[in-house]
């Protein structure tokens, strides 16, 4: 690997790796909202969403931070177009306060918003909103990532324009192509203070679960397993620890407190699920800091190879993807060589392949917990040489192409299922 390449993926992986306050999805519409307002120039009067299917999806359920509980897209678009500021990207509401809460609660009252689905589009990841006041109106759009601008205008003034050009894409930097073998060779010899960044992950994403720990988020999964259900039914050991802390970060970003998470493409659960199984794990084996810092990279890096493929949003459960690169991790902080890593990735596949994805909400903390523990489970396989073969499912005997298998069926074969997903979602009886 030379040292351009070895540069090219360190900018991915510092793009694709971001700090983020709640579930990503309503904060890029937060984040659009704000960038409409912005170029507005003042407060709107009235605002619309025009979303995809999967961000609709994604937003439905899930807490806003600083909100006291407030759940799903109204009380967001409010705070973004009252509050919100563009400039910190996935943390667009950060200087949200109780009293921006309940002018956000008077202005959905006044039924000045109005949220709808965007026809005739084939991106998964499609933000459209128009903010209009004093006859003026703005439009912003955001597509193909959660920060990703690629539309911008005030009346009929275009002040950004990347959708002649085809840029449904938040990636600015070189194309890196990926296979798990250059994931793994980048994570095991790359210059450690080049990649030391990684340990941005650990810091974050753990104060994320021992803060939820000290209040009642969510279902409060990973409050439980630190309870009783640790010493009683799972043992007080480094698996039930994986789970609780994993749990228990996705507890409180679910829920929408006001705690920041380090995602990984465009995922707060994701970031979290490539990162504390593998935390976890290397403390409580007294790994050193290099390991820990190798074994992060090469989960969060396997995460973002896999989802080039995948695509953002797709009808399949994200923790697949994240709980992937963490056995990755932990398969080698077990001793485990590039074989045993790949036999970890088949594990993976031939298990959670087709776990759906029915939006964000605080039961993701039990598919992340599902996720993180087949994980454990694939590694320990690995490490005993054993492997799902070529002959079983979809595994294919290159891992580079069941990875594609996987995400073929994610992000094509499982289209009709997102949309009857959605579609049980809104017409459920209140």
């Amino acid at each position: 690997m030379n040292e351009q390449e070895r540069k090219n993926i360190i900018a991915l992986v510092k793009r694709e790796v971001v700090p983020a306050i709640g579930c990503t999805e309503p904060m890029a519409v937060a984040l659009c909202v704000a960038k409409a307002a912005e170029v507005l120039g003042k407060r709107p009067e009235k605002i619309t969403a025009l979303l995809s299917t999967n961000i609709l999806k994604n937003a439905m359920g899930v807490g806003i931070p600083g909100t006291g509980g407030m759940i799903g897209l109204p009380i967001a678009i409010a705070l973004g177009a009252l509050v919100g500021k563009s400039d910190y990207q996935l943390e667009v509401l950060k200087d949200s306060t109780p009293e921006a809460v309940a002018e956000g609660k008077r202005f959905i009252d006044e039924h000045r918003i109005h949220i709808a689905l965007k026809d005739g589009i084939t991106e998964k990841l499609y933000v459209e909103v128009h903010c209009e006041a004093d006859g003026e109106k703005a439009v912003a759009i955001i597509a193909g990532g959660h920060t990703n601008f690629v539309y911008v205008a005030r009346n009929e003034h275009v002040l950004l324009d990347k959708q002649c050009a085809g840029s449904a894409s938040d990636d600015d930097g070189e194309t890196v192509d990926l296979t798990l073998r250059k994931v793994y060779d980048f994570a095991t010899t790359a210059p450690l203070d080049e990649i030391r960044f990684i340990l941005d992950t650990a810091r974050l994403n753990k104060a994320a679960a021992e803060q939820s720990f000290k209040g009642d988020y969510g279902h409060g999964l990973g409050k439980m397993l630190r309870g009783n259900y640790e010493h009683k039914v799972m043992g007080d050991s480094v698996f039930s620890h994986i789970l609780s802390y994993t749990s228990g970060a996705c507890d409180a970003r679910m829920a929408g407190a006001m705690i920041p998470v380090m995602s990984n493409s465009g995922s707060g659960n994701q970031g979290i699920s490539a990162t504390l199984p593998v935390v976890v794990y290397a403390e409580e084996n007294g790994k050193s800091e290099e390991e820990l810092i190798r074994a992060l990279m090469l989960s969060h890096l396997t995460v973002i190879y896999i989802k080039q493929s995948l695509g953002r949003l797709s009808a399949l459960c994200g923790c697949v993807v994240a709980a992937t690169g963490s056995s990755c991790g932990i398969t080698w902080l077990m001793g485990g060589s590039f074989e045993q890593i790949c036999y970890a990735v088949q594990n993976m596949i031939a298990n959670l392949t087709g776990m759906i994805c029915d939006g964000a909400k605080p039961s993701c903390a039990l598919k992340v917990t599902t996720g993180v523990s087949t994980a454990v489970l694939s590694a320990i396989m690995a490490m005993e040489n054993r492997c799902v073969t070529s002959v079983e499912g979809i595994v294919d005997k290159d891992v580079d192409q069941s990875i594609r298998n996987l995400t073929k069926i994610g992000s094509q074969g499982m289209n009709e299922t997102d949309r009857l997903v959605l579609d049980i979602m809104v017409n459920k009886k209140s």
